[in-house]
């Protein structure tokens, strides 16, 4: 249902097909997504009236696409953990020497190469701390609540106080990881290689895109779904 109040993020969390519609407009749905349609387009000149156009075509049936939204939080963190953050800690470890392959051999044509690599480090050593963060504090305590509503036994509060503050900075660390890969696909032309790109050139940018598009599919089921949901549960004791 389309309704001017609802978030990007909503949008994305109940049809994950409508996060290609807010790529094609270049609109992020991730870091961003607690943003309506509208507040969106402000900054851009872009008509909100095409997006709900987009919205609004998108077949009915959605052809097997996952529906994160009605999973049980554990399940989900489960998910992220062993999906997206081994994605993360699996590709960082083949992109980087790729990367410096690129800066050595193609470098003294392309200077922007040193950027792109130098940004990408900083993000897998980021995103390295961010995730064990996740994975040692923030999940673990996901999970203890499910189990706690499931057996109808007490939660005893956390160390940090509230959910709510390990999501503050896990949002905004997403959103720093995000604003470095917006520069990366500026640096990049958007992932589009340059006439002299030999084959390893041309991997490298296809895997910094992929990588892009998983964290971008990562932060969603965070932001989106998993925090939302975590924060409102903890109400409910």
């Amino acid at each position: 249902m389309l309704t001017k109040e609802k978030t990007i993020g909503d949008f994305v969390a109940e049809d994950f097909r409508t996060a290609e519609i807010f790529r094609k407009y270049k609109i992020d749905f991730c870091c961003k997504g607690g943003r309506t349609i509208e507040e969106a387009c402000e900054k851009k000149s872009i008509k909100p009236e095409d997006i709900y156009a987009d919205l609004e075509n998108l077949p009915t049936e959605k052809s097997g696409e996952i529906d994160f939204n009605s999973w049980p939080l554990d399940l989900l963190a489960d998910y992220v953990e062993k999906t997206h953050h081994r994605y993360v800690e699996e590709k960082s470890a083949v992109i980087i020497p790729f990367l410096n392959k690129l800066c050595k051999v193609h470098g003294d044509r392309h200077p922007e190469l040193f950027e792109i690599n130098e940004l990408f480090i900083g993000s897998a050593q980021d995103l390295g701390a961010h995730m064990k963060k996740e994975e040692l504090i923030l999940f673990p305590f996901i999970r203890k609540m499910v189990a706690a509503k499931r057996s109808g036994e007490s939660l005893e509060a956390p160390r940090f106080g509230t959910v709510e503050n390990p999501v503050e900075m896990m949002k905004h660390e997403h959103e720093v990881e995000g604003e470095r890969f917006v520069k990366i696909a500026e640096l990049t032309n958007n992932y589009q290689f340059p006439a002299d790109a030999c084959g390893t050139y041309q991997v490298t940018f296809k895997m910094l895109e992929d990588f892009e598009k998983d964290l971008h599919r990562h932060i969603h089921l965070e932001n989106n779904i998993l925090f939302p949901k975590a924060i409102a549960m903890e109400k409910t004791f």
